[in-house]
Formats: structure tokens, C-alpha cells, sequence
């Protein structure tokens, strides 16, 4: 029996190449007739950023907005993203969008994120593009390797097409 896709999970960092990423995903959608889920995972700020907030933001709650502000800020470009993308496609490829379901913006640990929203949405495949570099081990990325490792479901990496 062939396996069957429902639900595809289309991780994105929001370069050039997810973009790109995005569109095999919408392909596999087309071709299964899945939905799409969108995710953007925002990496929890490291020591030195949170050193340098408190030496600068001395207040708690200044501290505490922009943490937040940085999340609506990202949260912001990811719907921006997600627009220009849709513009970009030719008009007879637009109604392919309309397979994207949800766009989400989470705060955590990439590979962790990626596989936990994979199994929460009981998706059949986890789409990502590669790194936008060129050589050597850093070609696939660091978050999409640990994906790969650890994923219990297909997951295709496009690989940055220039």
C-alpha cells in the first residue's frame, strides 16, 4: 500500500531558498492533495544577548517588551514572507497556496520544534530547504541534519537552487 500524505509540515528560516522550499512543498500538497503547515521557529536568545539586555534594560518590564516586541517583529516578517511569496507565484500557480492551512511563529529550538509540531499535526512528511552555503557539512544546515536524524516521518531537504 502506498503511503498516504495528509498533512505536510514546511519549515522555513525565511530565506531565499525556503522559498523555494516552499514550492516543492506545494507541489507534494497538489500531488496528495495535503494540507500545509507553515512554521517558523525562533531561536530562544543566547547568554551574551541576554547579558547585553540586562546591561542596557535594567527595568524588568522594558526587558520583558522586547523580548515580545522581537517576537511580534518576527512574527511580522513571517506574514510578510508568506505575502510576497504568494505574489511572486504566477497566476496559475496561486490557487496551490490556498493548500496552506496554518502559518506559525514558535519560540524555541529549531530540530526540537520542527519534529514536536511534525507529530502534534500528525503530519506525513516535513518539507525544509538547506543552508543558502555550498561546502562541506554546513551545505544541509545543523537544524535540518538533527532533523533528519531524529525524524520518524519522510522529510525531503530541498537544496538551495541560485
Amino acid at each position: 500500500m502506498l503511503p498516504e500524505v495528509k498533512d505536510i509540515l514546511f519549515a522555513t528560516d525565511m530565506s531565499q531558498n525556503s522559498d523555494n522550499a516552499l514550492r516543492h512543498a506545494l507541489s507534494m500538497s497538489r500531488a496528495h492533495g495535503a494540507k500545509v503547515h507553515v512554521l517558523h521557529v525562533t531561536e530562544p536568545l543566547s547568554q551574551d544577548a541576554i547579558v547585553t539586555l540586562k546591561m542596557f534594560l535594567q527595568d524588568d518590564e522594558a526587558r520583558k517588551k522586547a523580548i515580545g516586541d522581537r517576537h511580534e517583529s518576527v512574527k511580522q516578517m513571517l506574514k510578510e514572507n508568506q505575502q510576497e511569496f504568494l505574489n511572486s507565484l504566477p497566476a496559475d500557480e496561486k490557487e496551490a497556496y490556498a493548500a496552506v492551512r496554518s502559518v506559525e511563529l514558535v519560540d524555541g529550538h529549531p530540530a526540537e520544534v520542527i519534529l514536536q509540531r511534525a507529530s502534534e499535526l500528525n503530519c506525513q512528511l516535513i518539507v525544509m530547504g538547506t543552508h543558502e552555503h555550498g561546502t562541506g557539512h554546513t551545505f544541509i544546515g545543523t537544524v535540518a541534519k538533527r532533523v533528519l536524524r531524529r525524524s520518524s516521518v519522510p522529510t525531503m531537504i530541498v537544496p538551495n537552487v541560485t
